[in-house]
């Protein structure tokens, strides 16, 4: 308690501004308004659309090849994450070049744990980017395997159920895959408390506004909301 004591108010609310947004952010993403889905939710459907499709297809190198490539980019990033925690522990190993570069940004001479608690933030987030990724590639894994069980047969009576299944495992792994990108975002976001708390805040602000941009006002969206029948 006493070394909270060495922030100011500003920087709590800085923090607890940053903790909120995230959560929001998230909540919001993955619980749009029917009226108004986020590209997460579009993908769903398109999962769930790639596994009906899967049951007649033969033979399903296309799948394995899909699956394959996504348990690849959850792997590159659970590396990279992993990577970036090694040189923020690396930081805090060497808190004079730390404290120099905060001195320079800031004129301030806070002592060394303040620096080294506003680094702990950006571990934080990349120690969740790395667990949420690691276990989207389990999920990934899980999903192989249904898919695997799925009959060629569309009027076998396991087919669709378990292709259900196996699109719900999809979907889950890919939630779990675009959490550990948005701790990711909010991690690189965080470095920013080294300038100050109005530095956090805005890169804050910042990060939401790029989320809610690309999940509910980008181009690829509008692609997505296209209408087949139309086209």
């Amino acid at each position: 308690m006493e070394r909270l004591t060495l922030f100011s108010s500003l920087d709590l609310a800085a923090l607890t501004s940053v903790l909120l947004t995230w959560l929001v952010i998230g909540y919001v993403i993955e619980n749009p308004g029917k009226s108004w889905p986020s590209v997460s939710c579009l993908m769903a459907q398109y999962r769930h659309e790639w596994m009906v499709q899967m049951i007649t297809r033969e033979p399903r190198i296309f799948d394995a090849q899909m699956l394959s490539s996504l348990r690849q980019s959850t792997a590159f990033f659970a590396s990279a994450t992993m990577i970036a925690l090694g040189g923020g522990l690396a930081v805090l190993g060497n808190t004079e070049k730390l404290i120099g570069l905060a001195t320079d940004l800031t004129n301030r001479t806070d002592p060394a744990i303040v620096w080294e608690l506003k680094m702990l933030l950006v571990l934080a987030f990349l120690v969740k980017a790395f667990f949420n990724f690691v276990w989207s590639n389990r999920l990934f894994g899980y999903c192989a395997v249904v898919m695997a069980s799925v009959p060629n047969n569309a009027t076998d009576p396991n087919a669709r159920p378990r292709a259900t299944q196996a699109a719900d495992l999809n979907i889950t792994a890919a939630h779990a895959f675009n959490r550990g990108l948005r701790a990711t975002y909010f991690a690189l976001g965080s470095t920013a408390w080294l300038a100050g708390p109005l530095a956090l805040m805005s890169s804050g602000a910042l990060i939401a506004i790029i989320l809610i941009r690309r999940e509910f006002a980008s181009q690829s969206r509008r692609i997505l909301m296209r209408d087949p029948t139309v086209l």
